[in-house]
């Protein structure tokens, strides 16, 4: 069948508030021109995230009914690991309330003021987390990645030979480990091959370096290798996970993505002196290392949803309703970046808003547009986020200027998303209406969340 149906059925429904265009512009003012920042019960599709805003299916429910809240060595801690160990292989494995407390352990116990850590995209969190301890996040994107509207596969890769230079330079003696995010989310949600990962293997290797994944993704990371690699075609999304994180030292993961569940992550490990640094900090501000600031219910849904998130009819589904979006949107000029992601649309604000600059922050243009015009709320991943501050209040604007439409996991339906389709069109015919705005508030890290802005 040519139909790519949902590989499941609903059993309850949420209403969805409906809001008329005057009372969406009076509550982006008073939220401060930040859709961060707006009540969830004025946003009628929310594509914000695909981070803990995901719909848990019946066995994972049902798994929350054998929740062992035991403080120590739970039934449902020894289902967590059990799951997590399958799939990774490694040694240590400590649960964290989400991914970022796993990037905060790591960052505080292996990182000191002056290190540079090398990746093919740090997101926020993990970069936000490397700087607050004084030392520097490097992207390190792969030449393909520079084109955002070329369909290349795997643009989610590290630029490996320019990860040789980092580590041949004086800068490689500051350099105590490497990641890579599978998928690269800030990149567009682009795929990272098993190649690649080889490759980098092999060039920290040389160097003595470990390889740390950011996992969050990486069952749709599988996907795409099973899909698009060749001679993985045969292997089950299982077995090529495994192979990825057999090619890895450490992970960090967020199990509100690929976990399936709203809350919880995991932070792991081979080599048993960092273990004992991660399961001292975690005591002191986590919680005890077998629930690590879990309730046992979250501990037996995510050991479910990993697992089903390695389902290929699942991935199956997830992947061809992001392609349906984009093929829409292309096909009606928007520019967006190709291919597809894994999670999201991605849509490229700079082209979008050609009359913007970057100082302007097209992006949040864009993202207040579009939730004006529909009530549909996305984030921007432009100059905002990932723009560098000097210590003189001077900024560098980030690579690209892009928007974010996160598809939430077995939430939404066909004509929810048509719906919004419909909402970027009205927007994009309308475009040279979006107006540069100014940031009139903003945090020293991750000021995407609380800023507040100011149209100009």
């Amino acid at each position: 069948m040519k139909t790519i149906i949902e590989p499941f059925r609903i059993k309850m429904t949420e209403a969805l508030p409906l809001t008329a265009r005057g009372d969406r512009e009076a509550c982006l003012a008073e939220a401060g021109h930040n859709v961060f920042l707006l009540d969830a019960d004025r946003v009628t599709i929310d594509l914000l995230t695909d981070s803990g805003t995901g719909a848990m299916s019946d066995r994972q429910w049902a798994a929350m009914i054998r929740g062992d809240e035991s403080y120590a060595g739970s039934s449902s801690w020894r289902a967590f690991e059990r799951t997590v160990r399958e799939i990774t292989g490694f040694r240590h494995i400590f649960p964290t309330h989400q991914g970022r407390a796993a990037e905060r352990i790591l960052a505080a116990t292996r990182l000191r003021a002056g290190d540079v850590v090398p990746n093919n995209g740090h997101f926020d969190t993990t970069r936000a987390n490397i700087e607050y301890v004084g030392a520097q996040a490097v992207n390190l994107p792969c030449e393909a990645s520079r084109d955002l509207h070329a369909p290349t596969l795997f643009k989610g890769n590290m630029d490996v030979a320019a990860l040789e230079r980092l580590l041949d330079s004086e800068s490689g003696e500051h350099v105590p480990f490497c990641m890579i995010t599978v998928t690269n989310n800030s990149g567009g949600g682009q795929p990272v091959s098993l190649e690649n990962i080889r490759a980098v293997r092999s060039v920290l290797d040389r160097h003595g370096k470990p390889l740390i994944i950011d996992a969050c993704r990486f069952a749709e990371n599988a996907f795409f290798i099973h899909e698009n690699e060749p001679g993985q075609a045969r292997n089950s999304l299982l077995e090529i996970a495994q192979e990825m994180f057999s090619l890895a030292d450490g992970a960090t993961m967020s199990a509100k993505k690929d976990g399936l569940a709203n809350i919880g992550g995991f932070l792991a490990c081979h080599d048993d002196g960092w273990a004992d640094e991660f399961r001292n900090l975690l005591i002191l501000t986590e919680g005890f290392p077998t629930y690590g600031g879990l309730a046992g219910r979250d501990l037996e849904a995510i050991a479910v949803g990993l697992m089903e998130a390695l389902d290929p009819d699942y991935q199956r589904y997830r992947h061809a309703t992001v392609e349906y979006v984009a093929g829409a949107l292309t096909a009606l000029g928007v520019p967006i970046v190709q291919p597809a992601g894994g999670h999201a649309v991605f849509l490229d604000a700079a082209a979008f808003c050609p009359h913007l600059a970057p100082r302007d922050y097209p992006g949040i243009g864009l993202v207040n547009a579009l939730y004006v015009e529909g009530g549909v709320r996305a984030v921007e991943l432009g100059s905002v986020m990932f723009g560098a501050r000097g210590a003189d209040g001077s900024e560098t604007p980030a690579p690209h200027e892009l928007v974010r439409l996160a598809f939430p996991r077995r939430v939404y339906t066909q004509s929810h998303f048509d719906y919004v389709v419909e909402t970027i069109a009205m927007v994009h015919r309308a475009r040279d209406a979006i107006r540069p705005h100014r940031i009139i508030r903003q945090a020293p890290f991750l000021r995407h969340f609380t800023a507040r802005f100011g149209p100009a």
